[in-house]
């Protein structure tokens, strides 16, 4: 008997089955707390998305129309850290509790009460974020990345702002330190690393890469509240201290985060494309190091955030060439990608259609990252929209769509329903068309000079917020789609079979992969 059901047994035998509210609250099962994770995700995705509302009606014309500047920017900082530590994070958890012990042949996580304790945290954390909503002298505004000294402008919201934060982070690595344990110690008999999923192996490094970075982020916001409280002068200049050595702390943190929210895609996307070209992944080895890869890179990076604070021509250098060297690895996962589609036999089923939506999206936030890599060209383009536009292309379209991905994908699984493929198509195509007219012309604006965090702009700037405005507001009317969508689904439909993505042409991708071909002859295909 495993140790949760034992629990579970003992559980009963002394209070009765956990009933209602019990069952979710004391529950150890890797499921429920998956889908605990998944629900708090969706949650989060919305109250972010309102505040991103907000953001983009402001910006619908020059001027300051709707909400003051200290608002405005509480809404850039809540808007970042919501979706960020809020939706991203937490749904790709929720994935990994899910689906970890099912892909390894486990009958659970390998800390069942931690795993429900992980969990519990995350709530509570944004109940103190989501309150400074309300407390005298308004929400943090100094940015997501917290910079000393103008977050220590914060009024009464700053402890409650740095208590959130670490408890998001004790839940990180708590959740971490779990699918550690699980993966390592857990894997059916005979299923060695190279066999794992790729899902499984992109968690893997990515919770290396919480364990190791988070600290570094609580050591930095511990800094700041001593800084505010208790007199000492890490960031101040006027004490000896220097706010540069904020930037470098939190990009080291920051650098490894942005990371960890794009690995998991990576291997959701390494599952779901393979099933609807119908042969298995190309270079799943060359896959595993490229990830590996990547998470090394993202250690010796963090200062290309910083290329405009006065390095030395020796710092700009090196943190340019070792920015550079992750579009390798990166590179390598478009192509194979790619090289699994090529000459498959694809059907286009939702998932498949966010998973390329991905690639294809994700690539263009690749490129433009690389624009930002070359640092006498990122004098021009920094704190502009141009990085806005990047970065919502990698964590829109690539983190935000290969959850999108991944929740058709295994929604008959967790339900045992289908859900219903005609609104899950139009949720594509709606979000797919929209997303592109709301951060598109982030791009122009960049490039023309248009600075980030700004409540107000100059006139000239005025057509492209326009576009970009309707563009927000659709994309987020888009995602009530996939709302009804998941509720439908989770009450009922028709019966999904153990053959789910069978397609069409009834190729079941459930049978061994075809006995080995001549690379030059056509491959046989299975029907």
């Amino acid at each position: 008997m495993s140790h949760a059901a034992a629990h579970a047994d003992h559980h009963e035998h002394h209070h009765g089955p956990a009933k209602g509210i019990g069952r979710w609250l004391y529950t150890t099962n890797h499921k429920d707390i998956g889908t605990m994770y998944m629900v708090f995700a969706l949650i989060m995705f919305f109250i972010g998305g309102a505040m991103a509302m907000v953001i983009r009606a402001e910006l619908f014309q020059p001027g300051l129309q709707l909400v003051d500047p200290q608002f405005f920017n509480s809404m850039t900082t809540m808007h970042a850290l919501v979706m960020i530590f809020g939706a991203v994070m937490p749904a790709f958890v929720g994935l990994a509790n899910w689906m970890v012990p099912v892909m390894i042949g486990a009958p659970d996580m390998a800390l069942p009460r931690l795993n429900n304790w992980s969990f519990w945290i995350m709530p509570f954390a944004f109940l103190l974020l989501l309150s400074t909503l309300f407390l005298p002298g308004g929400a943090p505004a100094g940015g997501w990345t917290m910079y000393a000294p103008l977050v220590l402008q914060t009024g009464e919201a700053f402890p409650f702002l740095i208590l959130a934060v670490h408890m998001m982070g004790i839940s990180s690595v708590l959740g971490a330190i779990n699918i550690i344990a699980t993966i390592f110690n857990m894997r059916a008999p005979g299923l060695t690393y190279m066999k794992l999923p790729l899902f499984v192996w992109t968690w893997i490094i990515t919770a290396f890469l919480l364990i190791t970075s988070i600290p570094v982020l609580a050591g930095a916001v511990t800094m700041l509240l001593t800084d505010k409280y208790f007199g000492t002068s890490f960031f101040n200049a006027a004490g000896g201290g220097d706010p540069v050595m904020f930037q470098h702390i939190f990009w080291f943190f920051g650098h490894p985060e942005v990371y960890i929210m794009i690995l998991p895609a990576f291997g959701i996307v390494s599952a779901i494309i393979p099933t609807f070209a119908r042969k298995p992944l190309f270079g799943y080895e060359s896959m595993v190091y490229a990830t590996a890869s990547i998470a090394f890179l993202s250690f010796i990076v963090w200062a290309h955030h910083m290329f405009t604070v006065g390095m030395p021509l020796a710092g700009e250098l090196f943190f340019m060439y070792t920015t550079v060297l992750i579009a390798v690895p990166t590179g390598v996962k478009v192509f194979n990608w790619v090289a699994t589609m090529w000459r498959g036999s694809m059907t286009f089923e939702t998932p498949m259609l966010f998973a390329l939506g991905f690639v294809v999206l994700f690539t263009i936030g690749g490129f433009s990252g690389l624009m930002l890599g070359v640092t006498p060209v990122d004098f021009q383009y920094h704190d502009t929209y141009f990085v806005v536009a990047h970065f919502h292309y990698v964590l829109v379209t690539g983190a935000v769509f290969s959850i999108m991905a991944a929740t058709y994908y295994w929604l008959p699984k967790w339900t045992g329903h289908m859900y219903d493929e005609r609104l899950g198509k139009l949720h594509f195509w709606s979000s797919v068309i929209t997303v592109n007219i709301l951060f598109f012309p982030q791009h122009f604006l960049g490039l023309a000079g248009m600075p980030r965090r700004i409540p107000d702009y100059a006139v000239q700037f005025t057509d492209f917020n326009m576009i970009s405005s309707i563009g927000g507001f659709a994309f987020g009317l888009s995602q009530l789609l996939f709302l009804a969508v998941v509720i439908k689904c989770v009450r009922g439909g028709e019966k999904a079979t153990d053959r789910v993505w069978e397609g069409a042409e009834g190729l079941e991708w459930t049978l061994p992969s075809p006995a080995p071909y001549h690379s030059f002859t056509t491959p046989p295909i299975v029907r």
